[in-house]
């Protein structure tokens, strides 16, 4: 019996490294395309008319991301219990967890996009943005999240399809309303001059699209994962199933949103102490915002193979796979690190012409000068290091898969979250300068992976307990 279309992958059976990075590959290029997003924005919106654009972008991401990455974290616990379902058989269940999973995308999706429109003007001022790059970033906030719940809606849709091992759909997908993204772009910033609010309007259009379509793809399902807006209610098993392992993630998602606001804060801060207000541009703030910008294909690569190991564990664990459940935590951490050594290596190799496209370059005047060593100082203290990172995510996303949320969260947040603001109150205190603020981002990946390896191996002692399934 088996719940799988031949394009889905059977997690459950068959050789566990290659349908892991099988799964993971098109995640890969999907969450890409996802980063393209805002790449395309600060790219495209660098040809316009206003100066701070990049920067004024840049010093949303950390606010957008708090909000966006909760919705995320909710949309792995929808993943995680459908996975589940499919895994055990559980035809029944499994429709009623995907109906209630959009009802929850939806509805913190408004409430998301709610908050974060009113919200948007403190925060931005709280960061340390002033004059036009306030009004810029508010602007570009504020139209962003009116497109949130589509960013939502299409967040669980791909989870659900992930949880039947369909990566395929999600990346196609997302490969055209990124297409249409980047057009809407150059029209918006190039015929009709526009400027952050172009290119806030684009990636909003390219969600709606993106959530109507992915719905579309689950109303022609065939199987259990079918949609359909008749039997479009909550159950209310399933919908504190997704919130109890969600919900965490979110959690932990959002308050590392909140480390690196006070983070960008702190930039900000070096920034206004090094630059005169009525300066052409902020260069700290630009030179940081290009750099973060193409650390997110590192970031989403090595999210992308986590889901591997979300999805691979939960069917596994469903199914009563025990000695499998286990091997998957060695293959994940083996992809991960291969990811984290990959994105490393393209990422320094490619530094400079990345640079480059987002206007920072090693010119002769004094604020290009800082911009380029601004980019250069966050590129050199955290791009090697991406394999902790590798590290802390298969940690946290396998202690998911179990259903350990809360465990991975309250891991992650103490070992990283709360030691990265401890940092920026300590050592950065004592030495403010760039470096200092970066170096506490590989420091907390290393602390938080070597907290969740103990306590996963301790999850795997207790399952050594049970009867294992041979894998």
């Amino acid at each position: 019996m088996t719940l799988l279309k031949r394009k889905d992958i059977n997690m459950t059976e068959g050789p566990l490294f290659r349908k892991m990075l099988l799964f993971a590959f098109p995640v890969i290029v999907t969450n890409f395309l996802q980063a393209f997003y805002n790449a395309a924005d600060m790219i495209v919106v660098g040809y316009s008319s206003e100066a701070d654009a990049v920067g004024a972008i840049g010093t949303t991401t950390a606010f957008t991301a708090l909000i966006l990455n909760f919705l995320i974290g909710i949309a792995v616990g929808a993943n995680v219990v459908v996975a589940r379902h499919i895994g055990a058989g559980e035809k029944d269940r499994t429709k009623e967890a995907v109906h209630s999973a959009a009802l929850v995308g939806l509805a913190i999706g408004v409430l998301g996009g709610v908050i974060g429109f009113a919200l948007a003007p403190a925060v931005m001022r709280g960061v340390g943005n002033r004059g036009r790059l306030l009004e810029l970033s508010v602007r570009y906030a504020r139209i962003y999240f009116l497109a949130l719940p589509f960013h939502s809606l299409a967040n669980f849709a791909m989870g659900i399809h992930r949880a039947k091992g369909d990566t395929q759909t999600p990346l196609r997908v997302l490969a055209a309303s990124g297409i249409l993204n980047v057009l809407l772009n150059l029209f918006f910033v190039l015929v009709l001059d526009m400027s952050v609010e172009g290119v806030a309007i684009a990636t909003g259009v390219a969600a709606v699209v993106s959530a109507a379509v992915l719905f579309g793809n689950l109303m022609r399902d065939p199987g259990p994962c079918h949609f359909s807006f008749k039997h479009l209610r909550p159950h209310a098993h399933e919908v504190k199933s997704i919130l109890r392992i969600g919900f965490p993630a979110g959690v932990q998602s959002a308050l590392f949103a909140i480390s690196n606001i006070i983070i960008q804060s702190s930039i900000v801060q070096v920034n206004n102490a090094v630059c005169d207000p009525g300066a052409a541009y902020q260069p700290v703030v630009k030179g940081n915002a290009a750099a973060a910008n193409i650390a997110t294909f590192g970031n989403t690569a090595l999210s992308a193979a986590g889901h591997a190991c979300v999805s691979f564990t939960s069917q596994n664990l469903g199914a009563k796979n025990y000695a499998r459940v286990k091997r998957v935590a060695a293959m994940g951490t083996l992809l991960l690190s291969l990811v984290g050594g990959i994105a490393t290596l393209l990422l320094l190799l490619l530094r400079d012409p990345l640079f480059a496209i987002y206007g920072v370059k090693e010119g002769t005047d004094e604020l290009s000068r800082i911009c380029y060593s601004a980019a250069c100082t966050r590129a050199l203290y955290m791009w090697p290091y991406y394999i902790l990172h590798a590290f802390m995510t298969c940690g946290s996303d396998v202690l998911r898969g179990l259903g350990k949320s809360m465990l991975a969260t309250v891991s992650s947040l103490v070992g990283s979250c709360v030691l990265r603001i401890v940092w920026i109150y300590t050592v950065f205190r004592a030495f403010p300068t760039l470096g200092m603020i970066y170096v506490s981002y590989p420091v907390t990946w290393g602390v938080t992976a070597v907290v969740l390896y103990i306590f996963m191996w301790r999850e795997f002692r207790k399952l050594g307990r049970k009867d294992p399934v041979a894998a």
